[in-house]
């Protein structure tokens, strides 16, 4: 596809590509001019929302002792966010672990650390068992208010974008992308996809196996979300000498062996997408199958087993042409 601009850099502790086609109107930025101006606007949101840099928005959230805080309409977007990403996950997807995960060892960011073997860490992990939300559900507390500008939630409840903001971000950058004929927005694995020649032509997005980085699997995707949630990036030892990864059971705030190392989930949003690969997992594998039946997606077993669930095989957001398959 020669008529995009395809880009990447690094951002948000991931790698960031974007591909954008032709504009939709001549007075548009060309594809590479609205390369820089998205590249621009991720950057931003990470600096904005990043726990791991003291000047952030959101680490000035976290800090207030008010019940009550003043916030950005970017900060608000992504605890409102959070919070439906909580409702839609049952509670297990839980914005409120952020002080649980500085406890299991994620104090400081891990981008650019190696991460401990994963293999090693599966031969020392506990007894698998599925995540259970936390009996308080802290996140139900939580709200955000447009007209006074602020948010509120109990005092020193700590919110972490960290489940939700790259599929967040991702679909800000569709949105804002929706005057070109096709994009692929990939924010370190939840991909936003859209644009009129897409649903004609669309991606072929690879999904990549936790354990040997192999592609297992080509979903071919028109419009909407697909994500990818692993154990292999973020695996490390804590200060006691145990393995230690970022997806955590919030019923114990310990990090969850439920079974699996890997879900990817379809959805119509980024976001969604998001949500429901990291309840997949956080579920094992009964509960994996039951997340992703509706919209189709793939599950990783410990053993590497390959499993796929639901409607994976259809085309997503294709537009059906007379004469050619969808």
């Amino acid at each position: 596809m020669n008529d995009q601009c395809d880009i990447t850099f690094h951002s948000m502790g991931s790698d960031i590509r974007l591909l954008i086609g032709l504009p939709l109107l001549r007075t548009a930025p060309s594809p590479a001019e609205a390369s820089l101006r998205e590249r621009a606007y991720v950057e931003d949101f990470s600096a904005r929302l990043s726990r791991f840099r003291p000047e952030s928005e959101l680490s000035a959230l976290n800090r207030d002792t008010r019940t009550q805080v003043p916030a950005s309409p970017l900060l608000r977007t992504a605890v409102r966010a959070g919070v439906w990403a909580a409702q839609r996950s049952g509670g297990l997807v839980d914005p409120t672990l952020a002080g649980a995960l500085e406890r299991a060892g994620y104090e400081t960011s891990l981008d650019g650390c190696p991460p401990a073997s994963l293999e090693q860490a599966l031969a020392a992990a506990p007894p698998r068992q599925p995540a259970r939300p936390h009996p308080e559900q802290l996140w139900r507390r939580i709200s955000v208010d447009d007209r006074r500008a602020i948010v509120r939630r109990p005092t020193g409840v700590m919110f972490d974008t960290g489940g939700t903001g790259k599929g967040l971000c991702a679909d800000a950058v569709a949105h804002r992308l929706g005057g070109y004929t096709r994009f692929m927005v990939d924010c370190g694995g939840d991909l936003a996809i859209g644009g009129v020649s897409a649903q004609l032509e669309p991606y072929e997005v690879e999904i990549e196996h936790p354990l040997t980085g192999e592609a297992i699997r080509t979903v071919r995707v028109g419009a909407g979300g697909i994500a990818t949630s692993g154990l292999n990036g973020r695996v490390w030892r804590d200060s006691e000498g145990h393995f230690a990864h970022h997806l955590l059971d919030p019923a114990t705030g310990l990090p969850a062996w439920t079974g699996l190392i890997g879900a990817t989930a379809l959805a119509p949003s980024a976001l969604e997408a998001e949500t429901l690969s990291k309840a997949a997992l956080l579920l094992g594998r009964a509960g994996a199958r039951r997340v992703l039946a509706e919209h189709g997606g793939l599950i990783v077993h410990d053993d590497g087993d390959v499993e796929e669930i639901g409607p994976l095989d259809r085309t997503r957001g294709a537009l059906a042409l007379a004469g050619r398959p969808a």
